[in-house]
């Protein structure tokens, strides 16, 4: 069995950009230039933004689902990319270059297992945690700063195809 990291789509931001910094404000969201790179890592695109490039820091509801875990936290985006589609197995380096909180959840949303890796020990965790049949997802945060960074699937091989 493998897994596929999923970055978030473009669409769900793409109203964001073209907003006023007021307008911006009011929707717990607000523009930034990258001033280090590393350091705003995008969720759609999976990779860390340019210097000079503009970026939306906006709330994020990552778990809306309703569980005690239910959670939103800030999040970068960046305007004109397309959302990041990575192979298989495939961790990008924007995820394997930071130390992850790596949390499995249940069909019913609830956090059955917690962990933290880096590099490529990330792989291999998710592989572990997805040896237990109850895990349904596992999200993946950023351990320092906390804030949500993607979500993992299980995928399983059919022939020459990757279902989910």
């Amino acid at each position: 069995m493998s897994f596929q990291i999923q970055a978030l789509a473009a669409e769900q931001f793409s109203d964001l950009f073209p907003l006023s910094d007021n307008l911006l404000a009011g929707r717990s969201a607000r523009r930034m230039v990258v001033d280090s790179n590393p350091g705003f890592p995008c969720r759609i695109s999976l990779r860390d933004a340019e210097i000079g490039e503009n970026v939306v820091l906006v709330n994020f509801e990552h778990q809306p689902n309703e569980t005690p875990f239910k959670a939103a936290h800030a999040i970068f985006v960046r305007e004109g990319v397309s959302q990041a589609m990575p192979a298989p197995g495939e961790v990008p380096d924007m995820l394997s270059s930071r130390l992850l909180s790596i949390r499995a959840f249940d069909e019913l949303h609830m956090m059955i297992d917690a962990r933290t890796a880096e590099g490529e020990a990330v792989a291999v965790c998710i592989g572990e945690l997805f040896d237990d049949p109850t895990v349904a997802y596992i999200h993946l945060h950023f351990a320092a700063p906390g804030c949500y960074a993607a979500k993992v699937l299980r995928s399983y091989r059919k022939g020459n195809d990757i279902e989910k």
